[in-house]
């Protein structure tokens, strides 16, 4: 069967086929569950740490000038700092999937403000380099364990028809956090901008006392009093949780006869598919430029002669309004369709902000508004798909007993292209500034293609419906 034909069939697959697993006579979950108010209140928390990953990815690009300053770094010494962010990732992705699995979704999240803390006080207070770059090692290990726990648990409480609506609210809170950090960033200098960073971190603290842990954890920890009863909350005391509640125990007992959850289970030909895709859109979120946009993005607009006031505020009401919109579209549009359209739009923006620069020469007024608009353009695209939809995917697509360690392998991946990226991206600027937006356009343009040959549509189905008929594709 073709890529694009594979991506665009429906993913209920004939399960019956498998001796084990049967789909509920039910026919799954009611497709009309309404959000209740301690579903979106659980959402919410859980988001805020993503909140909280936006302002630390955020945080280099204002906090940049002002730390070359003070601390009398160069610029290659500042590039480690900014990549330090993505080594801290990596370490961060290796113990993301069995720390969720072993200490639950919500005692996660409480270590994850620990190590944000941490990031931002060794930040706040330093006067020598190598704290300053372990400050944001830290804060890299807590980016990571985010990544993976807040889209699972999210991914976890919600009935189908809300997830992809609901989900949204993890690149929202994470666009959001760049767009404040940008804007207050404009006015507080780089120690006080760390501090106020803690914040939100110690207000989470506070909430994750009210908010349950992921239902399909306690079932999968054989606490199925548990979670019948957190299912219950998270749908209403009235509503009829039976077809969902069987339908999520029939599936954890046929993941019970399938292997432990070990990095080598992912090595086999039914995960193939899922494999491909969640790593080939981690690596494609990456090196289609974010990191360099993302943590340099003082040093664009100096190059390219556009204020430093004037871009961080146009870019701030830009990824509020964009992951706003994102909201409202994914469960309209679907994943895929609109996974295409970021990518055609980043690619878009990545050509303009390119092109803007092969002109530098002239001089002219417009050139400067041409490289802002590129910019603008990347960021809206970005936002609309890219910025949250694989790791939407991610969640979806893994079964129970893999989705510890397929999270990890992804998360690692995710911020080892981060690093390479964030590292490289100032000596490339110095090489070609043309030429590196080019590059960052063609991946953009490879991920439109890689969406259309391989992405399934999950819009709209139950985890299990969606697990149940990935991992048998290629059967």
């Amino acid at each position: 069967m073709g890529g694009s034909e594979q991506a665009r069939r429906p993913l209920l697959v004939a399960d019956q086929e498998d001796p084990h697993y049967h789909q509920s006579s039910n026919g799954g979950v009611d497709g009309n569950s309404t959000a209740t108010g301690f579903l979106v209140f659980s959402t919410i928390v859980a988001a805020t740490c993503s909140f909280t990953s936006g302002y630390c990815i955020g945080y280099s690009s204002p906090a940049e000038y002002g730390v070359l300053a003070d601390l009398s770094l160069s610029m290659a010494e500042y590039s480690v700092f900014g990549s330090m962010l993505a080594v801290g990732g990596m370490i961060g992705a290796l113990m993301s999937g069995k720390t969720a699995d072993y200490f639950g979704h919500r005692t996660t999240m409480w270590i994850i403000n620990v190590f944000f803390i941490l990031g931002w006080l060794a930040i706040a207070f330093t006067k020598v380099s190598w704290l300053l770059d372990l400050g944001r090692l830290l804060q890299g290990i807590g980016i990571a364990l985010t990544s993976y726990v807040g889209n699972i648990f999210i991914a976890e409480i919600t009935p189908k028809n809300l997830r992809g609506g609901l989900m949204t609210f993890n690149p929202w809170m994470t666009g959001s956090g760049v767009a404040i950090v940008y804007l207050i960033g404009s006015v507080v200098k780089w120690r006080g901008l760390a501090l106020i960073g803690s914040i939100p971190c110690l207000l989470q603290i506070l909430c994750l006392f009210f908010i349950p842990e992921s239902p399909r954890w306690l079932l999968k920890n054989g606490r199925k009093k548990e979670f019948e009863g957190v299912l219950q909350r998270l749908r209403g005391k009235k509503a009829d949780i039976s077809p969902e509640a069987a339908e999520i125990k029939e599936y954890a007992e046929f993941i019970q006869l399938l292997s432990e959850n070990k990095i080598l289970d992912l090595f086999q030909k039914k995960y193939a598919r899922p494999i491909i895709v969640a790593v080939g859109l981690m690596t494609l979120t990456q090196f289609s430029g974010l990191p360099g946009y993302t943590f340099y993005m003082t040093n664009i607009f100096v190059l390219a002669g556009i204020s430093s006031k004037a871009g961080y505020v146009t870019l701030a009401i830009v990824k509020i309004l964009s992951t706003t919109m994102a909201i409202f579209l994914i469960d309209k549009f679907g994943r895929r369709t609109l996974l295409m359209v970021s990518a055609a739009g980043t690619c878009l923006g990545s050509l303009l902000t390119g092109f803007s620069f092969s002109l530098q020469q002239d001089h002219h007024y417009w050139i400067s508004s041409l490289a802002l608009m590129g910019v603008s353009v990347y960021f809206v695209s970005f936002n609309l798909g890219i910025s949250g939809i694989p790791w939407i995917i991610m969640s979806e697509i893994f079964p129970v007993n893999v989705k510890g360690s397929a999270g990890s392998l992804c998360n690692l991946i995710y911020w080892f292209s981060s690093w390479v990226v964030s590292y490289t991206f100032n000596f490339l600027l110095e090489w070609s500034s043309t030429g590196t937006f080019i590059i960052f356009a063609g991946v953009s343009a490879f991920g439109f293609l890689f969406t259309v040959m391989l992405v399934p549509e999950t819009k709209g189905r139950s985890l299990e419906e969606i697990q149940a008929s990935v991992t048998n594709v290629l059967h």
